[in-house]
């Protein structure tokens, strides 16, 4: 049966407000979080109110040891059509033509994008359908993704005179830099077939697969050391920014602190011995 978690401060603004939660958070199995964007009349949009309540997500589930990864999946027709345009050019009203809150928009965009970076749980995107702009980038982000295989990726900014430069950032670490220049320059669609093939996602399956395949995902990865997890996730992204040399430098340094670890001695122990071994989580 499935558990819900109790809704972060995030979801209850929401709520009072009347439009609902715009995040429903669900516990589908020991060790996985499913966190679900429930705004589908809005595209799953990255309203500001959206932003905050996945930051909330992310930390509450970052610091939460019942938690092994994430799933992150979307409600309706469409996983995530970037920023909320409509709210957006509201504030162009402003005194100051909406420059403070494009500002703290985009800082709240990246704060979160690297949340999802920083946390020590792997975060799985579940794309259902398009995901476009900060979609896109939302995608980009996440450690691993599975998309339907009818679903296609764009940073269409251009289209609008807005190029897409902060999408940009999660893009061009993914894909290979023609590929992202082709994206960002000509805002047409990548397919799922090609975002497999460039590195934007893990797999494309049948759209009915989506969820399965990411929760299957996540289960596995609930199946082994939570602590060997988190110290690859960190080392991960923090070498991949480096020259060789230090990212080697770093690399055998974290494989040191790693071989120390209890779970790496009784994994090591399990596997000579051949049984299952059993995680302390240290």
């Amino acid at each position: 049966m499935t558990a819900a978690v109790a809704p972060s401060a995030s979801q209850e603004r929401a709520d009072a407000t009347g439009n609902g939660a715009l995040l429903v958070i669900e516990r589908p199995e020991p060790g996985v979080l499913l966190v679900t964007l429930n705004t589908p009349q809005k595209r799953n949009s990255l309203s500001r109110a959206m932003m905050a309540a996945l930051s909330d997500a992310v930390a509450s589930a970052s610091a939460d040891r019942d938690v092994a990864a994430i799933v992150l999946a979307a409600a309706g027709p469409a996983f995530c059509a970037g920023h909320d345009l409509k709210e957006m050019t509201a504030h162009r009203a402003d005194s100051d033509g909406g420059r403070t809150f494009f500002e703290d928009t985009m800082r709240a965009c990246a704060r979160l994008m690297q949340d999802i970076v920083a946390s020590p749980k792997p975060v799985i995107a579940a794309v259902q359908g398009i995901a476009t702009a900060a979609g896109c980038q939302l995608v980009a982000t996440c450690d691993l993704a599975v998309a339907a295989a009818t679903t296609s990726f764009a940073t269409p900014g251009v289209n609008i005179g807005l190029f897409c430069s902060t999408p940009m950032v999660a893009l061009s670490r993914n894909v290979p830099r023609k590929q992202a220049m082709e994206m960002l320059l000509l805002g047409e669609a990548m397919s799922a077939a090609d975002a497999v093939r460039y590195g934007l996602i893990n797999r494309a399956v049948p759209p009915e697969r989506v969820l399965d395949d990411a929760l299957g995902m996540a289960r596995i990865i609930a199946a082994k050391s939570r602590a060997t997890i988190t110290i690859g996730k960190h080392a991960f992204y923090r070498q991949i920014e480096q020259p060789l040399a230090a990212a080697y430098n770093d690399a055998a340094a974290v494989m040191v602190e790693n071989m120390m670890a209890r779970d790496a001695s009784e994994g090591i122990c399990a596997f000579l011995e051949k049984r299952p071994p059993v995680w302390s989580g240290d």
